[in-house]
């Protein structure tokens, strides 16, 4: 047993607002005569880049906008699975948010909201884990880092094992 049973709420709603402040991909491509540093996190990617004159230095996106720049290129396949990661995990965002401001009624779901934010954030591990394959075999330069993959599926599978009895 992970945690006790009167603290699985909390650890849901905090391990979800947690994994949203956590870059699930961080990826450092040299190009030659510059690099670029992207961060990706759940709901935005940003990217540094560094001696590209052509690029701005600091560009913040979010995951729709990134996948039309993607558009019909190699990549767009990543990036549409970004997406969909995105909207399961926009999804725990507002079932955590709920959660943590009406819990007796969260509690009185038909579903344990402990077990669906676990659900939520292991199924958004799993698609951006996905995407990060697509992205290091579909020739993205530099090698991507799933760092906040980890975590979501820790996370995911953390809330789906606490003991609920009471």
């Amino acid at each position: 047993m992970w945690v006790r049973s009167e603290y699985a709420g909390e650890l849901a709603v905090l391990t979800t607002w947690f994994a949203a402040l956590i870059p699930w991909n961080v990826t450092f491509a040299n190009l030659g005569d510059g690099a670029l540093l992207f961060v990706r996190f759940p709901l935005f990617q940003v990217r540094y880049t560094f001696g590209v004159p052509i690029a701005a230095g600091i560009a913040v996106v979010d995951p729709l906008t990134a996948t039309a720049f993607q558009g019909g290129q190699a990549l767009e396949l990543p990036y549409r699975l970004w997406t969909v990661g995105a909207g399961i995990f926009a999804a725990a965002l507002v079932v955590s948010a709920v959660y943590y401001r009406r819990e007796a009624w969260a509690e009185s779901w038909p579903v344990d909201p402990v077990r669906l934010l676990g659900t939520l954030l292991l199924a958004t591990g799993v698609v951006l884990a996905a995407a990060t394959y697509f992205l290091l075999s579909r020739g993205f330069p530099g090698i991507p880092i799933p760092i906040g993959v980890v975590f979501l599926f820790l996370f995911g599978v953390v809330l789906l094992t606490v003991d609920r009895t009471e």
